[in-house]
């Protein structure tokens, strides 16, 4: 009976199939004797050259015992020339970029793989988990990085945006992608970080507003709408956090701030981060997300605020608080971000006026606090123009 080590133990374990003098990492796995499989795959899969570079390199290395426990004729077919793509997504998920040793690797979270996506890692009972797998011995040195060895195949998701979204039954979501005609372009290589409301989410626009949008003749606003929840590249949460905001496929920026125990996107909460998906990653947010009116992109600064504030005003008056507050935000940060406004007292208030109003959870007081930051900045604006 093989007994799993414990955490300290892995930590405290020597480099044992270290060899004297120089080795790069394939070859030390070729000298290990439990890595054939391992090596036959990175041969098929023709990355040879690339782990015998300078690197470094960090390897999570599944035993032959770990390939062979994968489903019967699994390995077999991903051999084969026809999945040799495949072949290497799984194996660049097993590497992390630089030299990660087993006492940084139990400070970490996650880490993001050669791959592009990003593998779980979790310190429990005493063991070490990366995804579903168990690090079983560390700390074996290579000229160009570290092999951390793990007791199963690691695999990466495998499903686009809309299929993860799909299965995860963003029913509206998906819905509006389609009617959109945004489905391909979100199915293709991205990657693409997408922030998905949820159903629910969407129930909570006005009565009537899902259903108008779905309709064809609104299609470019539909569209305009969805890609303000998409932005280019697979930013994970702790980096979405770090940068504070991120520039849609929209055009527009979207805020991402910590809010109190929550993380923020604009006025909506992330409830959930870092689904991984083939071509991407997924953030699930609790309302949905709406940029400033596109028919006003090519109208004046001073015109686009004079269209908020009509809107405002009647989505305030018809009991909608939640939606005119937040249009005003939405507003002003558009002409903060693109320093519309030329009066630097007036920006510096609306900012302060800006922050006062994220920190309240009343939607009417948010109203009644962002109205008179609009109508100032409107007023320097329409001044000057």
């Amino acid at each position: 009976m093989v007994k799993k080590l414990t955490l300290s133990a892995i930590v405290a374990c020597t480099a044992m199939i270290s060899q004297a003098g120089a080795a790069d990492i394939v070859d030390t796995a070729v000298s290990a004797g439990k890595f054939n499989t391992l090596v036959t795959a990175v041969k098929a899969a023709g990355l040879v050259e690339t782990l015998k570079g300078d690197g470094p390199f960090t390897v999570f290395a599944p035993t032959d015992a770990a390939f062979a426990a994968l489903p019967e004729g699994t390995v077999a077919s991903l051999l084969k020339p026809e999945a040799k793509k495949t072949l290497q997504g799984i194996l660049t998920y097993h590497v992390v970029p630089g030299s990660v040793m087993a006492a940084d690797v139990v400070k970490l979270t996650g880490a993001t793989t050669a791959n592009g996506q990003r593998v779980d890692i979790k310190v429990a009972d005493g063991k070490v988990m990366v995804d579903g797998a168990t690090v079983v011995t560390t700390d074996i040195k290579c000229d160009n990085g570290v092999i951390h060895i793990i007791d199963a195949v690691i695999l990466p998701a495998d499903k686009t945006i809309p299929e993860v979204a799909t299965a995860a039954k963003f029913n509206t979501l998906v819905a509006a992608v389609k009617a959109a005609g945004l489905a391909e372009a979100l199915s293709g290589e991205g990657p693409f970080t997408v922030f998905a409301p949820t159903d629910e989410a969407f129930s909570n626009l006005p009565a009537g507003t899902v259903e108008t949008l779905l309709k064809p003749e609104n299609k470019a606003k539909l569209a305009a709408i969805l890609k303000y929840h998409v932005v280019e590249g697979r930013v994970y949460s702790p980096d979405a956090v770090k940068a504070g905001k991120a520039k849609t496929l929209q055009g527009g920026a979207i805020k991402i701030m910590v809010d109190g125990d929550s993380a923020m996107v604009n006025d909506a909460k992330l409830l959930k981060t870092d689904i991984d998906a083939s071509n991407g990653v997924i953030h699930v947010i609790d309302s949905v997300l709406l940029p400033p009116d596109a028919g006003q992109a090519a109208a004046s600064p001073a015109k686009s605020l004079e269209s908020a504030l009509t809107e405002g005003e009647q989505l305030y008056a018809d009991g909608d608080h939640a939606a005119s507050s937040k249009l005003y935000m939405t507003t002003l940060e558009s002409v903060v971000d693109g320093e519309a406004c030329p009066c630097a007292q007036t920006m510096k208030l609306v900012k302060a006026t800006m922050q006062k109003a994220s920190e309240c959870q009343c939607p009417t007081s948010r109203t009644v606090m962002l109205r008179p930051a609009v109508e100032a900045v409107h007023n320097v604006i329409a001044s000057q123009e």
